[in-house]
């Protein structure tokens, strides 16, 4: 069974390097995959060695390292709560990472991305822990259904105190609305070198948690039983979130529904062992992003959709999809 692993993972890796060409040769300007291999290569074929080298290869590679955070992200966020419909977005992690560079570019001219990440994680911090308290605690402890809503709610509002901060400054409205939409891009190397080593740190720190989340799925009384660390471990897991998460919504901004559907695809590949779960969703988001990517470039030629549209289009059948066949249980009341 390890190897039937190994080698789907193996499989993975060529797909995402396929996903990755692909990236590298669709545009408003198509390029032969000779010309590609020549520029990646070094060698001068003229214009489109500007092409691959400046423009398209550091939104492909800052794709993969983007798409890689939040497959992990949702993975890791479903392992922590027990629950299949748990993502960043839906916990409002999204929301509130965005609300902080709001409040940060309106209150405090922040515009830098070095500056934006630990802001953004900040957020995102925050906002997890509230829904995650306001979830979770009570007279009764909510459904997996209920901690969505929780998540969705809080989401709303925060939505509604952006859009007031936006209105009232021009540079922060004009500065949001193209955030907002999430994309690649325009995204240089300079961001990329900012970007993956801190989501390195956040994958680190999922992978510690790796038996922790294994023990977990079993429940808390049998994690306590294994000698399991409940708050450590609930702790790391969800700084792992927050890393990947915030520092994805910093450089990209909001991609929907990568966190929520990717982990459900690699968990039918692999089962339930982190393990083999967050290296399966890290290669899957990356491929999923990228190619979404690629599809944007091409599906409205000679204009462009933005990623954060075509995941979101893709995203919300099969969330439907989750919704219908998770085994889930409404909300009580």
């Amino acid at each position: 069974m390890g190897r039937w692993r190994l080698g789907g993972l193996i499989a993975l890796a060529i797909v995402l390097c396929g996903c990755v060409l692909l990236g590298l040769v669709l545009g408003s300007r198509p390029l032969p995959l000779g010309d590609v291999l020549a520029a990646l290569l070094g060698k001068d074929v003229g214009d489109a060695t500007i092409i691959v080298l400046d423009q398209r290869l550091p939104r492909t590679v800052l794709g993969v390292v983007v798409g890689a955070a939040l497959g992990v992200g949702g993975a890791v966020a479903q392992g922590i709560t027990r629950n299949p419909l748990a993502d960043p977005a839906l916990l409002g992690v999204s929301a509130g990472a965005a609300l902080a560079l709001v409040i940060g570019s309106f209150a405090f001219g922040i515009v830098t991305l070095t500056a934006q990440i630990p802001v953004a994680s900040l957020g995102a911090a925050l906002t997890g822990c509230l829904v995650l308290g306001l979830g979770t605690h009570g007279r009764a402890a909510m459904t997996p259904t209920g901690l969505a809503l929780v998540g969705l709610a809080l989401s709303a509002m925060i939505v509604s105190v952006i859009s007031t901060l936006v209105l009232l400054d021009a540079q922060t409205l004009d500065e949001y609305r193209y955030w907002l939409v999430g994309a690649l891009a325009g995204k240089g190397f300079p961001t990329v070198t900012v970007v993956a080593p801190v989501v390195a740190v956040g994958l680190v720190f999922a992978v510690l948690t790796v038996r922790g989340l294994d023990a977990l799925a079993l429940g808390d009384d049998v994690a306590r039983g294994l000698g399991l660390r409940l708050r450590w471990t609930r702790s790391l897991a969800g700084l792992a979130v927050v890393v990947l998460t915030g520092t994805a919504v910093a450089a990209t901004g909001p991609i929907a529904f990568v966190g929520l559907v990717v982990p459900h695809a690699a968990r039918a590949l692999t089962g339930p062992r982190h393990g083999w779960l967050l290296p399966y969703a890290a290669v899957l988001g990356g491929a999923l992003l990228v190619l979404a990517d690629s599809v944007g470039r091409v599906i409205a030629l000679p204009n462009e959709v933005q990623v954060g549209v075509i995941t979101a289009l893709v995203g919300a059948p099969l969330v439907l999809v989750v919704l219908r066949h998770a085994r889930v249980t409404e909300l009580t009341t």
